[in-house]
């Protein structure tokens, strides 16, 4: 399942490989967390039963739109963790897909903190206190272009992160407001809670117009998104 890469390649873009090894671990990842949820589905009530309450938990209302179409022919959700290195690599490659498509595709994003990373929950917690002030995209790009100077370490970045805040010109006394709120981590774990009622085991998982997305490869994936774009 892992994506080829060019003999060429291997040697002068070392950082590239990386990138594309936990790209590629994090659509097995997705294709694992696909079996999980087809395997529940089947136990479940029959499917046109179900098929409001997974819509509804797939995006709901009050989700983080990263960007909305304005020509919407489809909707790309990915459930991630801000200190999940696959999803730190997801990170570029998402992002080239909002350029591409961000006509026709709208893009959705939901937190789910894993809990084997000790600041997940508190990078969710700032992004979305952030997001309350309209600034989730700037947020989440600043936590993923910084995720390797605080990622996987066992001290409270809290403090850090409240320096991201002030340097995007949020409100502060705001901004620690809903930091402190814990309606604001209960938005977090809301997020967590239907991730998990839909199968999703592990970050980055994504799903495409409300059925999560089953590729092995990234070409798969592109091809997936560009699809649904031209429907």
């Amino acid at each position: 399942m892992s994506t080829p890469i060019p003999p060429s390649t291997r040697s002068p873009k070392k950082p590239k490989i990386v990138v594309w090894i936990l790209l590629a671990a994090a659509v097995v990842a997705a294709i694992i967390g696909y079996a999980v949820a087809q395997g529940n589905s089947k136990a479940a009530s029959p499917q046109a039963a179900d098929a409001a309450t997974t819509e509804q938990q797939v995006v709901r209302e009050n989700s983080r739109v990263l960007s909305q179409a304005p020509s919407e022919k489809a909707v790309l959700v990915e459930f991630l963790d801000f200190e999940c290195e696959a999803c730190g690599a997801a990170y570029p490659f998402v992002e080239e897909l909002r350029a591409e498509y961000s006509e026709n595709v709208t893009f959705v994003q939901r937190y789910f903190p894993l809990p084997g990373h000790l600041n997940s929950m508190n990078a969710a917690v700032a992004v979305e206190s952030a997001a309350q002030q309209d600034a989730y995209e700037p947020m989440y790009k600043k936590m993923f272009d910084t995720q390797a100077q605080w990622g996987e370490s066992a001290d409270n970045k809290s403090a850090l992160f409240r320096t991201y805040a002030e340097d995007l010109g949020l409100d502060m006394a705001a901004y620690d407001a809903a930091v402190a709120d814990p309606a604001t981590e209960e938005r977090v774990k809301l997020d967590v809670n239907d991730g998990k009622a839909l199968g999703v085991t592990g970050t980055p998982t994504f799903f495409l117009d409300g059925k999560m997305l089953n590729v092995q490869t990234l070409e798969q994936f592109r091809a997936a998104v560009e699809a649904t774009a031209a429907n």
